[in-house]
């Protein structure tokens, strides 16, 4: 990854306002879904991409997409297994080196009917949804300290509702099932996005924002690794659900809403600020799991 042409201003003017040049947005799972689709929108307003995924054949044709729908755009992909926090690590390092991160859009996610097991030994669902985002994002916590003002952004669920963490099964080593595996995972971003937030205001690091939200249920391709009645239903429900342009909208508009340039530790749904489950306001809750989380990965956290 160069620096050079994330660091340049310029393309082709298009009908869209300009009004994120000189910005570099680091996304994840951006080389389809609506990690895609955000990053064209965003490119239209003159953003510079790094679009993060796991395939190569897949982020070629992801820059092939935003070039031609936006020419001129400054856009560059990485790759890197997100369920490996040794990768995830070696990704942070290499995005360190960029001249500065604007907003970092935590978007990348996974389900999983069967539990599967990461070489690092930690269940799939939960390395990919939830220690990804902790992993890089401490990752690269220097680098958006000199950056300010930054935005973090995580995509969480309303699928978040109705559950609670088991802090002695963490793995879903205990009667795993995909669905509510995953559901764990998305209230897991929300209590991280929680405690982010109020340590970045103890530490006075009141440039940097910390948000998550819920993009509705959208046509992406999540779920669609998973075969049988379980994967059949995933595609079927997908039938009715929103567009990924839809999608998009509230992860645009968090990233770039003057709003939240000084709000940090809200969910939001349809770009509107509301309450998550009340497992999701446990501070108790959110204070343990970041504990956990560094200690899995081995960081020292803020």
């Amino acid at each position: 990854m160069t620096e050079r042409a994330l660091a340049e201003r310029g393309g082709t003017e298009t009908a869209d306002a300009r009004d994120l040049l000189g910005k570099t947005f680091v996304i994840t799972g951006a080389t389809g879904g609506i990690g895609l689709e955000t990053a064209i929108a965003l490119a239209r307003r003159g953003a510079g991409l790094v679009l993060v995924g796991r395939d190569r054949t897949r982020g070629d044709a992801a820059l092939a997409r935003l070039r031609r729908e936006v020419p001129g755009a400054i856009a560059e992909a990485d790759y890197a297994d997100l369920s490996s926090i040794a990768e995830v690590k070696a990704l942070a390092a290499r995005l360190s080196a960029l001249p500065r991160i604007d907003v970092l859009l935590n978007n990348a996610g996974g389900m999983f009917a069967r539990r599967e097991v990461t070489a690092e030994g930690l269940e799939r669902t939960f390395a990919l949804n939830h220690m990804a985002y902790v992993v890089l994002t401490l990752g690269l916590i220097d680098t958006l300290r000199r950056s300010g003002p930054v935005r973090i952004v995580n995509v969480a669920s309303e699928a978040h509702k109705g559950v609670t963490l088991d802090f002695d099964d963490l793995q879903g080593e205990r009667g795993y099932s995909g669905w509510p595996a995953y559901r764990r995972s998305k209230l897991a971003n929300i209590l991280f996005t929680r405690e982010l937030a109020r340590r970045l205001a103890d530490k006075g690091m009141t440039s940097i924002t910390a948000n998550c939200l819920h993009p509705g249920f959208v046509a992406t391709r999540i779920g669609d690794n998973n075969r049988g009645l379980w994967g059949l239903g995933i595609r079927i429900a997908k039938l009715f659900a929103l567009s990924l342009e839809q999608g998009a909208k509230t992860s645009i508009h968090v990233t770039t809403a003057p709003e939240f340039s000084s709000t940090s530790g809200a969910y939001v749904v349809r770009s509107r600020i509301t309450d998550p489950s009340a497992a999701a306001q446990d501070d108790a809750a959110a204070r343990r799991l970041w504990d956990a989380s560094v200690a899995l990965a081995g960081l020292t956290g803020l």
